[in-house]
């Protein structure tokens, strides 16, 4: 049985992307959606390529450029169906995508939250994400958000369907934070509600290198982790996740000199929790990181791909 979704798009300044995304969701097989469109103050062609469009599912608003969470708040405000899928303005659905997603709605009408596998495009190639869960290829199920994404996490904001009564619950994108609003909210979401993941993949990811995480300025716009400390106490799987995203961001001090910030992620990080590699990362200098990250850069260019979470 067919649910319409609201496909929410948070727009600025993607010219080059937004009409290849826009196809990709017009080429769906499944047809009972709307396109909610939240152009957040683009400054380039983005909103002319967009009303060239002439497809009546399309519903374009515009605000004043406030970010991404802001605008997809907005954009699941405006959303009239019951089931919320999220894409950003740069990745595209493969053809069946939304089809898939209503099939698993169908066949676990007790759950809320669908998520599907993912491919990254990146330095021209395509490679499948890896995901620390123990489903088989292109199989499905019930799973813990925290156990199943310490690899990579099994959502994203362009492979999610979700119910909107979780919003409800849980509440929306963080608009306070700069960087990692999506995990705030998954984290969020997963500490309330199982996820049902799909190993079939069905949307790409194109990473675009933010030039050593130019896009933020200090780890005051970064997720702040200590609301959810309370929760790992008696929770294993999140206590691991959130190590996990606080190596990630002990990393980034150091790349930044915040030598304050690195010292009060590290001292609540379980190394246990963490692998031999992150461990090893965690003791170099600013200068040998950067030697390592460029080495990692240099061979992602030719297509071998490295990682401290595998």
């Amino acid at each position: 049985m067919p649910q319409q979704i609201s496909v929410v798009i948070p727009l600025y300044n993607k010219e080059k992307h937004i009409a290849s995304t826009l196809m990709s969701v017009l080429a769906q097989t499944f047809k009972d959606y709307e396109v909610i469109i939240i152009n957040d103050g683009s400054t380039d062609n983005s909103v002319k390529i967009v009303k060239s469009f002439s497809d009546q599912r399309i519903k374009l608003f515009t605000t004043k450029n406030k970010g991404a969470a802001h605008a997809r708040n907005y954009g699941i405000k405006k959303a009239t169906s019951n089931f919320v899928a999220l894409l950003d303005a740069d990745d595209y659905w493969f053809p069946f995508y939304l089809a898939k997603q209503n099939s698993l709605i169908n066949k676990y009408p007790k759950q809320h939250v669908f998520s599907t596998a993912q491919k990254i495009y990146k330095y021209g190639r395509h490679y499948p994400c890896t995901y620390s869960v123990n489903f088989g290829l292109e199989s499905d199920g019930v799973t813990n958000y925290f156990k199943s994404s310490t690899i990579s996490s099994i959502i994203h904001s362009s492979s999610i369907v979700i119910h909107k009564d979780v919003f409800k619950n849980v509440g929306m994108f963080n608009q306070k934070i700069m960087s990692g609003q999506d995990t705030d909210l998954w984290i969020r979401i997963g500490l309330k509600y199982p996820i049902v993941f799909s190993t079939k993949i069905c949307s790409v990811y194109n990473f675009v290198s933010d030039g050593l995480f130019k896009s933020t300025h200090s780890m005051k716009q970064k997720i702040d982790l200590s609301p959810y400390e309370v929760f790992e106490k008696n929770n294993s799987d999140l206590k691991k996740f959130l190590d996990l995203n606080r190596y990630a961001l002990a990393i980034q001090s150091k790349l930044w000199n915040d030598k304050k910030s690195f010292k009060a992620l590290t001292s609540k990080i379980e190394l246990s929790n963490l692998n031999k590699k992150q461990r090893f990362l965690l003791k170099q200098n600013k200068n040998t990181l950067l030697m390592f990250i460029k080495i990692k850069e240099n061979l992602s260019k030719l297509g071998i791909q490295l990682s401290t979470y595998k």
